[in-house]
């Protein structure tokens, strides 16, 4: 891996919360968790200031909460606390790594973790440090894409980099249908009126009417957000 100057220098990371549970499942897997960690040091190295807002899925999902016998409301703030809970994790990987990490909350929960501040958390960028947001947007009903598109927005990324488990958005599920094509490139009218599954109305909203870049990439891919930050075009750029 060369060294190249970064095309952006303040980057939004999302990570699923799904991502943290590995092949094995369960709530976490140490293995993701120091490599999520590595990527995100490669990128931090080089000097690109970097935020990243992690899900709750591999806790709870508030969207299943009828199966589970939970209305929908408790189920979400019990997902927001799962984002809380996969934030300090990380941050005990990155201390690890001498890399010094700041939660901020949206959710009020004392001592542990720093209440939502966003001026806050860009001098803790500038200063050199990583930002981890959770408590989602400390609202019900709003997913964990909605709270990294505003995230994004408020401390004026240069791009919301949403990792994932496949390498871009496909006009299908590539895992069910071979057939499937990828977009190298998609305006957000255009995710909206193919129905493509890549993140909900309000993220999309809010990305399209504040000009805020989305790339959809393969996260499990060794040196991807190096390789997106430094300009390469993978994955899916999602503009206009």
């Amino acid at each position: 891996m060369e060294k190249s100057d970064p095309l952006y220098r303040r980057i939004l990371l999302k990570i699923s919360g799904e991502i943290l549970s590995g092949r094995e499942g369960g709530s976490f897997s140490p293995d993701i968790l120091e490599y999520i960690v590595q990527e995100i040091e490669k990128v931090h190295k080089i000097g690109v200031e970097v935020a990243v807002v992690v899900g709750g899925g591999n806790i709870i999902r508030g969207v299943n909460s009828e199966r589970m016998g939970l209305d929908r409301i408790s189920a979400d703030f019990m997902g927001m606390l799962g984002t809380i809970i996969n934030s300090i994790a990380l941050k005990s990987v990155f201390k690890k790594h001498n890399i010094s990490a700041e939660i901020f909350s949206a959710i009020p929960v004392g001592a542990i973790v720093n209440p939502h501040d966003a001026h806050r958390a860009v001098e803790t960028m500038e200063n050199g440090k990583v930002v981890i947001f959770s408590g989602g947007t400390g609202n019900p009903y709003f997913s964990t894409d909605s709270s990294a598109a505003l995230r994004a927005i408020e401390i004026k990324a240069d791009v919301l980099l949403k990792g994932t488990k496949v390498d871009g958005v496909y006009t299908a599920d590539p895992v069910k249908n071979p057939d499937a094509k990828k977009f190298d490139e998609l305006t957000y009218d255009e995710m909206v009126i193919q129905n493509l599954k890549v993140m909900d109305m309000t993220a999309a909203t809010l990305c399209r009417d504040n000009g805020m870049k989305v790339i959809v990439f393969n996260l499990l891919q060794e040196d991807s957000v190096y390789r997106v930050v430094s300009g390469e075009r993978i994955g899916t750029l999602i503009k206009g």
